[in-house]
């Protein structure tokens, strides 16, 4: 339902703003608020699940994430939709860690390792199939069916926890204030400097002093939101700088991409959407293969194999030109971007939570979405900022899309001198 959603804004960005007469600083808005709340409430979200029970808190995040996506669908003008938006967010902030650390919880030994694989297939399968979902509703039916659609779900997902996740009291502990204030509106400030439209550098500061802050308590506090003990090992510090370089770069690719397909091959949004294909069906392929491959090889070792292909990948598509048309300069490198898509978020979920005990569950959970966001939020960022450095729109998303390749390559060396290593331990 996450992935869905941030799709479908991706594709109907156009029809969103026809429909609400948004300027373009609005329709930034619209992104830019769920990214806030997202980002900023996370390691909250993540925390809270330990302390108070993990299903009561995925029940809260469904009544937010199926209220805010109603919300959403009946907006009739810029506020609406963008406090919609924002509302959204927080519920997406609980549920993203809470159901990785539900999975931690009811899953062990190798069902884990596969609950786990994935989970994290999800986000690359979930990503690249909502392009064309949400392609679809933007060009046959209305964006709001895209949010619509979460309400029954987000029904139906509640009945099915009561049913059959059981009821976990939490650990006993007070919420830390302190860290959770700091860690809320540092997140919010850091997560602003990046996607806000003014007054980006005085944000910046006030993030940093509010992290700084946030991680002096964290250090002191008996009951942290963010344990530092999770910083111990040096597989989880691995895991958490590779998905915050992998994922800079997929979400930019999956932002300009379709817009390059649209703006220099004469796609409709539906088409950019199927054009994902390539890379949306051999994903699922892989993806799907990601236990049985972890048993043979570790974790570690398809890790390090996966981002490799991937930057192999990328780098191929960063010699695009209008001339090498979609096959051979769009689909074919999107195979193999799949391929490595699929055998890599999985293990860098798995090796995010490595190591954890049950109390910090929830926490780990939370730090891993924290980089997942983040580093998404930064990476494209990035990746537009390069881009519109050049007039013509071609040599802008080539360099873009090298910008992207070099971070993978930082991410696959991440995995080289930290995860490996660790692992052989």
């Amino acid at each position: 339902m996450i992935l869905l959603d941030n799709s479908i804004i991706f594709t109907g960005t156009v029809k969103i703003a026809g429909d609400l007469n948004l300027s373009q600083s609005e329709l930034s808005w619209v992104s830019s608020a769920y990214s806030l709340t997202f980002g900023g409430f996370l390691l909250l979200g993540g925390r809270a699940g330990d302390l108070f029970g993990r299903r009561r808190i995925f029940q809260i995040g469904l009544v937010i994430f199926g209220l805010g996506s109603l919300l959403v669908g009946l907006a009739a003008n810029a506020p609406m939709i963008i406090g919609a938006r924002a509302f959204q967010g927080i519920g997406s902030s609980i549920l993203a860690p809470t159901t990785l650390a539900i999975l931690m919880d009811t899953y062990r030994g190798e069902h884990q390792i596969r609950a786990i694989s994935y989970y994290g297939a999800m986000a690359g399968i979930g990503a690249s199939v909502s392009l064309v979902i949400g392609g679809l509703f933007a060009s046959l039916l209305t964006w709001r069916m895209g949010f619509f659609i979460n309400v029954p779900i987000s029904i139906w997902m509640y009945y099915l926890s009561v049913k059959y996740l059981s009821k976990n009291e939490g650990h006993s502990g007070k919420l830390d204030w302190i860290g959770t204030i700091t860690s809320l509106f540092g997140m919010i400030a850091l997560v602003y400097s990046i996607v806000g439209d003014w007054m980006k550098l005085p944000f910046a500061l006030l993030a940093l002093v509010l992290l700084v802050i946030f991680v002096i308590n964290e250090g002191k506090s008996n009951q942290p939101i963010m344990p530092l003990r999770l910083f111990n090992d040096r597989e989880r510090i691995g895991a958490y700088l590779g998905r915050f370089l992998y994922m800079g770069t997929m979400l930019g690719f999956w932002f300009i991409t379709p817009q390059i397909m649209q703006n220099q091959l004469g796609l409709t949004p539906l088409m950019a959407g199927i054009g994902f294909f390539p890379l949306t069906i051999v994903n699922f392929i892989v993806a799907l293969r990601v236990a049985d491959l972890t048993a043979k090889f570790g974790n570690a070792k398809l890790l390090a194999f996966g981002t490799a292909i991937t930057f192999v990948g990328m780098t191929w598509m960063s010699f695009f030109t209008p001339s090498t048309g979609y096959w051979l300069g769009i689909a074919l490198p999107m195979l193999i971007i799949g391929v490595g898509q699929g055998l890599t978020l999985s293990p860098f979920t798995a090796a995010g939570v490595a190591n954890t005990n049950l109390q910090d569950a929830g926490a780990a959970s939370g730090v891993v979405n924290v980089m997942h966001q983040i580093g998404g939020s930064i990476g494209l960022s990035i990746l537009v900022a390069t881009q519109s450095m050049f007039k013509s729109p071609v040599f802008g998303f080539q360099h873009a899309i090298k910008v992207g390749a070099v971070m993978l390559l930082l991410s696959t060396m991440c995995v080289i001198l930290l995860i490996i290593p660790a692992d052989k331990n």
